[in-house]
């Protein structure tokens, strides 16, 4: 009975399939990000703080990638799989089911940790969800730009944490230079990200990933907050959307002009008698 359920379940696409295991992926990592930002709010603190959200996300990335790696590679991350498209890693045709998933994990883990902290949200604000302010609690579920930091700066920090996310994620696979043990990426990658955030979450909260940012935001919009989702930080919310693809761009370049082009294998000259040129590995 258990075989036929299965069989009759089982889907046969791989691309349908790599849309849920980003599905899956995207919730898990955005599960524990965002509800571990809001136990620091909404704890005032007594719960938490800014570390702990850097760790939940760290956690959140590790499981993420353990769960969909095998599957999709877990890109988890928009800006991610437009670079794999452009270096003609990953079909263009596979481009719109990586980004479905990753928005419908990303948007339903927003509304997850909604309707988790729902009685802890109205408590705290009385029932008035607002983006900016004393009670503020729309940066629980996307990022804004802290009160001091310019659309340029905010720009750039969100520029180059994704520059270092890409460096690090193509160093820690880099099997030509010295990449990562096989089964520690997922973790190593979730150190990565811990790194991000305690030394760059400061100015923007290092979105680092439209398919982070943009749902929970769309979500909100819906779920009260209001369209004011889009107007905070002088409209900031394109900034997390385009910075981080320019800033994957940029660190495959670095990776590629630093270490990739240099690192590819020699080929031997060929021997007094002609013996054809051997490449060594």
């Amino acid at each position: 009975m258990l075989e036929k359920i299965q069989k009759a379940l089982m889907i046969r696409s791989s691309t349908i399939r790599e849309l849920l295991a980003e599905a899956l992926g995207m919730f898990i990592l955005m599960t524990f990000g965002l509800s571990s930002v809001a136990q620091v709010v909404l704890g005032r603190g007594d719960f938490g703080q800014h570390l702990s959200i850097n760790l939940g996300f760290a956690i959140g990335v590790t499981m993420g990638i353990h769960a969909a790696g095998g599957i999709s590679g877990a890109h988890l991350n928009a800006a991610i799989t437009l670079t794999h498209c452009i270096l003609g890693n990953l079909p263009w045709r596979k481009l719109p089911a990586y980004l479905i998933g990753q928005f419908l994990g990303s948007f339903t883990a927003a509304a997850t940790v909604f309707g988790l902290y729902y009685d802890a949200l109205y408590n705290y604000t009385k029932g008035n969800f607002t983006v900016t302010g004393p009670t503020a609690t729309a940066s629980i579920f996307a990022t804004y730009p802290a009160p001091y930091v310019s659309l340029p700066g905010g720009f750039f920090t969100e520029f180059m944490a994704t520059v270092i996310l890409l460096l690090g994620i193509l160093v820690i696979h880099d099997e030509k230079n010295n990449g990562a043990l096989k089964g520690t990426q997922a973790l190593l990658t979730g150190i990565l990200v811990l790194g991000i955030g305690l030394g760059m979450g400061l100015n923007t909260g290092y979105a680092i990933n439209p398919s982070r940012d943009l749902p929970p935001r769309v979500f909100t919009a819906i779920a009260g907050w209001g369209m004011d989702v889009f107007k905070a930080g002088h409209h900031w919310w394109w900034v997390p959307l385009t910075a981080p693809i320019l800033g994957s761009l940029a660190g495959v370049l670095i990776h590629k002009l630093f270490i990739d082009f240099h690192n590819q294998p020699v080929p031997e000259s060929g021997n007094e008698k002609g013996q054809p040129v051997v490449e060594t590995s």
